[in-house]
């Protein structure tokens, strides 16, 4: 029987201006594997002992420095299979709002864009990327209020590690 995990999290950022939503999209730097050049969101391994929101906080500062003023949790988990090791891999995905748009990429990356919804999706590599920036874009209305996801309150020992 294949072995379920949750080992991984994906976190999307948006910045709110007056005017508009962006959100932030990665390039993977060429000699990254897998999957090298892609556009993509935050990923990463959860670490032991962390919870699942948590590794996305560390993961947004880790690979792009941003000061992140809220982080909400999307109600969907996507996943993977590797058939190398017969595990089925469950995703938890949170959504970053960020208090501004300036990054500095760690070596994982070489570029980053901050781009509009459409452009995000036309842009993302995987399927169901695509789909989560539909339930975001559906989930902020047009004035930039969040209409349904559940905010999570940031720990205090996150908030002093950037």
């Amino acid at each position: 029987m294949s072995k379920i995990v949750s080992a991984y999290m994906e976190c999307y950022v948006a910045y709110k201006s007056k005017k508009r939503i962006e959100y932030l999209l990665l390039k993977r730097s060429k000699d990254k594997e897998p999957y090298p050049g892609i556009w993509q969101i935050i990923t990463g391994k959860v670490e032991k002992r962390e919870k699942a929101y948590e590794a996305a906080y560390r993961e947004v500062v880790e690979e792009t420095s941003l000061k992140i003023s809220k982080l909400y949790s999307i109600p969907k988990v996507t996943g993977f299979y590797t058939a190398y090791n017969d595990r089925i891999h469950l995703i938890p995905l949170f959504l970053a709002i960020a208090e501004n748009k300036t990054v500095i990429l760690s070596s994982e990356h070489s570029a980053y864009r901050w781009v509009d919804y459409k452009k995000a999706k036309r842009l993302v590599h995987w399927v169901t990327q695509k789909e989560i920036f539909d339930i975001i874009e559906t989930e902020i209305n047009t004035k930039g209020k969040i209409n349904s996801l559940v905010e999570i309150e940031i720990p205090k020992k996150l908030l002093k590690t950037k």
